[in-house]
């Protein structure tokens, strides 16, 4: 098959993201557990597991908007080609990756030292990982006409500029991690926050109120 021949129908990869989506939200939830009886009291398990229960709510909240901003970008697009379907599953890849740099920085969290600053750090890389891929994502159907209709350059250039706002935030909790750990989860999630709002760019009003 040729390199931009069509590879799966739009429908059927997000239905395969869907579901990679939904396993990596499950995932998230298997560090949550306490010893049980025999190991102190609940309130002093809970009180000691507090860094995974942070770590998970904004885990949980990242994937969760990123599954949002792929459904809204996914919305966009007349059709998907083999590259896309390969852009598509680094995003994935990274978006996997997300319970486990979870589970390891909220782990070594609660340790502190050198570990902690490292894990926190992998925590940061492996979100800037999933920026990079959804800018791509996003820019690959504008460049190459997969739009249902077209995106103004000045739509395309802030769009741009703002997804680039969201991977500079991650590089800076990199940095931050080796400072403070904790502060580097407190950026994580306030990223996450700028993320809330629909940072993929918009076709113009006139063709939105054709296409509608």
């Amino acid at each position: 098959m040729a390199l931009g021949a069509a590879a799966v129908s739009r429908g059927r990869l997000e239905a395969f993201s869907d579901g990679v989506f939904a396993v990596a939200i499950t995932l998230l939830a298997l560090n949550l557990a306490v010893a049980g009886p025999g190991h102190g009291s609940l309130a002093h398990q809970l009180s000691n597991r507090w860094p995974s229960f942070a770590a998970y709510a904004v885990s949980f909240a990242t994937i969760g908007i990123i599954w949002v901003n792929h459904h809204a970008l996914f919305k966009t697009f007349a059709g998907v080609d083999r590259v896309l379907v390969f852009l598509n599953l680094a995003l994935l890849f990274f978006v996997v990756v997300i319970p486990f740099a979870t589970t390891t920085m909220a782990d070594y969290l609660r340790q502190g030292g050198s570990d902690a600053h490292l894990a926190a750090a992998m925590y940061g890389g492996v979100y800037e990982g999933t920026s990079l891929a959804f800018i791509a994502l996003f820019w690959y159907p504008i460049r190459h006409g997969l739009l249902e209709q077209p995106i103004p350059p000045e739509a395309q250039r802030a769009a741009v500029v703002r997804f680039c706002l969201g991977s500079g935030g991650y590089l800076l909790v990199i940095g931050v991690a080796f400072v403070s750990p904790l502060a580097a989860l407190a950026l994580t999630g306030l990223i996450a926050i700028y993320y809330v709002a629909d940072q993929t760019p918009n076709p113009t009003p006139a063709a939105a109120e054709v296409s509608g």
